[in-house]
């Protein structure tokens, strides 16, 4: 099957498609360079309030089931999560220059 849809696909090569990047610009550096550490705390609150979102959903449909033990345990979480982000806020992992 695979040789099949190699020697049968259609090829459509242009000089961008052969580029070995195709993020809209030509690279300029070394791969191998270092990254500035706002990327990696702002990719860590991305996946903090992203699993905050994932839990909320769920948490919302069975608000009425789990009472109020779960209504405070999620206040609880998600006071938690706040209080992460305003430390990240105030720190100024946010502000890109």
């Amino acid at each position: 099957m695979i040789t099949a849809g190699y020697f049968l696909g259609t090829r459509n090569l242009n000089s961008e498609k052969l580029s070995p990047y195709e993020c809209g610009f030509e690279s300029f550096e070394d791969a191998r360079m270092k990254f500035d550490v706002r990327y990696y705390l702002v990719s860590i609150l991305f996946i903090i309030f992203d699993l905050e979102i994932a839990f909320l959903f769920p948490w919302a449909i069975v608000l009425k089931e789990i009472g109020m033990f779960g209504f405070m345990s999620m206040t609880m979480f998600l006071g938690i999560l706040i209080i992460g982000f305003i430390y990240e806020w105030k720190k100024g992992a946010l502000e890109w220059e």
